[in-house]
């Protein structure tokens, strides 16, 4: 299949809606449309240094595209650890009640620092030194045990544009109606 040429946000919305999950830069072996593929502007960098004028659209859609239609599109990781962009619809009626996993489920780590988040919501920097200090965990445990909290769907990156980076709630805080759901 030839790859779009998206170029402006409007673009990229209209293909996340399209698609109903894409990842956002791709990767080898994902099932999944790759926003990155499907956008037609430059890979070079500027003369004065900085990001390409194609990784800054595509960064800057991953967090905007969810943030400016937070009841159309849901951004997160899925098996794999891709993150993606989906069609709202497709998530609630498809891929939460199929990869959804109780907390509980998962590892020890993994339900210590969803305690952590959900006592104190925080930026990724701010949670990974709490969780080293108190749980004695290193970085490394760290990342994965947060991509397995997303990838299960107990915890949500904010679509609040206050927060310039990513800031973690657990699911029922931004989800209710989903969790509710559950049997």
């Amino acid at each position: 299949m030839q790859p779009r040429q998206l170029k402006t946000f409007d673009d990229a919305y209209r293909f996340v809606l399209e698609q109903k999950i894409c990842t956002v830069f791709g990767s080898k072996g994902s099932p999944y449309p790759p926003l990155w593929d499907n956008t037609g502007l430059s890979e070079a960098k500027p003369e004065a240094g900085g990001w390409s004028p194609k990784v800054t659209a595509v960064w800057d859609w991953k967090t905007r595209i969810p943030q400016t239609y937070p009841d159309d599109v849901f951004y997160g990781k899925v098996i794999g650890g891709d993150a993606v962009l989906m069609k709202m619809q497709h998530f609630r009626n498809e891929h939460y009640p199929q990869f959804h996993r109780p907390v509980d489920h998962l590892g020890q780590l993994e339900q210590q620092i969803f305690e952590l988040i959900r006592l104190e919501q925080a930026y990724t920097g701010e949670l990974r030194k709490r969780a080293m200090n108190r749980l004695s965990c290193t970085k490394s445990q760290f990342e994965t045990a947060l991509k397995k909290l997303q990838i299960s769907l107990n915890i949500v990156r904010s679509n609040d544009p206050r927060y310039k980076n990513d800031f973690w709630f657990p699911m029922s805080e931004v989800h209710l109606e989903l969790v509710k759901e559950q049997p």
